[in-house]
């Protein structure tokens, strides 16, 4: 069995994030790129098939500029078998249609039995890129499970709805969304990582798939029409206990409308 797992560069999520007042995108280089978590999560699924089944194949799989390789790189320290960035200049700003697009061409290139990605990730938060890929590849997808099962022939897992939970399934391939409830990430030991650094790692532009995308190709597309930093936070009033601390305090709130 073939499994891609889609990985995806973000900023840190524990460093400040900002717009960039220009061309109203997010600015990636006033924090330091990682891995996101969600992805590597999806790769400890994939990587707990694999560790049953020897024969199943993992490629990583991101879109994104040239350094993404760095996050590829963590994906096949963690047991991946090889990994494909697909980067192209004009890719730039891509939204989630494009990037769809993009995306499920790799996928029909290399030819996935299954396809893993994360349910959001935490730059974008739109969290409908690997429907949008079964849909352009015309395979089922599972959104947002807990546990999955995977077997030689279908995909299952658990899905939380207001209701109660649902046990969903689809045949392969297909593509699965998981959460962040679906595995624990293992830590990359050093055998690993001197072992990711042979392991291949290849570049696609968009000729190598042989398609047009970008948000030059979309047929729609928002333009930001003006951007403002957001304003510094006020300090409040600050109460210093002469005596009437707490009639001051009683004033504050009703003038909040709190009391």
């Amino acid at each position: 069995m073939k499994i891609v797992v889609l990985a995806k560069q973000v900023p840190d999520t524990w460093s400040d994030r900002k717009l960039d007042l220009e061309t109203g995108m997010l600015d990636r280089a006033v924090s330091e790129p990682v891995p996101d978590e969600i992805s590597e999560r999806t790769m400890e699924v994939a990587l707990q098939f694999k560790d049953a089944h020897a024969d199943t194949e993992v490629v990583a799989v991101s879109m994104g500029p040239e350094d993404a390789t760095k996050t590829l790189r963590k994906m096949l320290s963690m047991g991946a078998d090889s990994a494909v960035l697909v980067t192209d200049p004009v890719l730039a700003g891509s939204d989630v249609v494009q990037t769809a697009q993009v995306l499920a061409a790799a996928v029909e290139r290399i030819g996935a039995d299954l396809v893993l990605a994360g349910d959001q990730a935490t730059d974008g938060r739109g969290g409908v890129v690997p429907a949008m890929i079964a849909e352009l590849r015309g395979i089922p997808v599972l959104p947002s499970v807990d546990h999955v099962e995977i077997s030689a022939s279908e995909v299952s897992g658990v899905v939380q709805a207001e209701s109660g939970a649902l046990s969903v399934a689809a045949p392969l391939p297909a593509v699965a969304c998981v959460t962040e409830k679906a595995a624990e990430p293992r830590f990359p030991n050093f055998k690993n990582i001197m072992a990711a650094k042979k392991k291949p790692l290849e570049s696609w532009s968009l000729s190598d798939l042989g398609i047009q995308a970008g948000p030059e190709q979309a047929s729609v597309r928002s333009v930001m029409v003006s951007a403002q930093a957001r304003p510094e936070k006020q300090a409040g009033p600050k109460v210093t206990d002469d005596g009437t601390a707490a009639a001051q305090l009683v004033e504050f709130l009703a003038a909040q409308r709190l009391v």
